[in-house]
């Protein structure tokens, strides 16, 4: 059997949206795909140390994960990369004159990095679990990577930065705008040169619009019934909603299990 290089969104593919717990069936799918030799990875938005536990629980080893800016083959973190320096530190440094609340993340972790506080102020707490490291002597000019950016900037307010959109940025909820390496294709490519395999045997797996950037004509793209109907124009093959055992159903369908 030709060996295949598998990539799984997880939230609405793998998992149920209303539960947040992986399907069953999509789990089986997953073991017997490597059972059969195939190489399955994640692809997610969620940074690397945020991720791992779940590729862990999958039983399985690779991902590409932080948007597509980090790669993990073996369980190791093979690049992580951070978002364009100049680019990020313009942006925030026309925020703090704004005075608008600003959170940077400067590592692999949970730890978010500000002179002061003012986004909790501002907005409140971010919706995930956080770390807040308030630093007054914090210098921008002294930091050499940003992997993440936070700004108290409400989707629907008014207010907007001279260079607010020089780097990608998006509203993952409405209380703040958000800046992070978002192009899981990226990854995948770098992934697949690392594997020194053909691009062609790429198969993805996805459901929402953020999926979009991995649906390449080059390869084999798979929108799950359940799936934003941009994402089903674009896909190679529709299979069944996530919770209708989609995942099994177009692996069995294709031969590869």
């Amino acid at each position: 059997m030709e060996k295949k290089y598998f990539f799984f969104d997880i939230d609405g593919t793998l998992t149920d949206r209303t539960t947040n717990q992986i399907i069953p069936s999509a789990q089986l799918a997953l073991t017997e795909l490597q059972g059969r030799g195939h190489f399955v990875a994640i692809a997610t938005g969620r940074a690397h140390y945020k991720a791992v536990p779940l590729m862990e629980t999958l039983g399985i080893d690779n991902m590409v994960c932080a948007g597509g800016g980090a790669i993990v083959i073996d369980r190791i973190l093979r690049e992580n990369r951070s978002l364009d320096l100049a680019k990020a530190k313009q942006i925030y440094k026309e925020a703090q004159e704004a005075g608008v609340g600003s959170l940077l993340a400067l590592d692999d972790s949970i730890d978010v990095y500000a002179p002061n506080d003012l986004f909790r102020e501002q907005v409140g707490e971010r919706k995930e679990p956080t770390n807040y490291v308030i630093n007054p002597t914090l210098d921008i000019d002294e930091v050499d990577a940003i992997y993440k950016m936070y700004f108290a900037l409400p989707k629907h307010g008014h207010e907007k930065l001279p260079s607010q959109d020089t780097l990608a940025n998006l509203y993952y909820v409405p209380d703040y705008l958000m800046y992070q390496f978002d192009d899981k294709n990226v990854g995948i490519l770098h992934m697949m040169k690392q594997l020194q395999a053909p691009i062609e045997d790429v198969v993805v797996f996805g459901d929402d619009v953020n999926d979009l950037v991995m649906f390449d004509k080059r390869w084999t793209s798979i929108a799950m019934g359940n799936a934003v109907p941009e994402l089903k124009e674009q896909a190679s093959f529709v299979t069944k909603a996530n919770t209708d055992d989609g995942i099994y159903y177009a692996c069995k369908k294709f031969g590869w299990i």
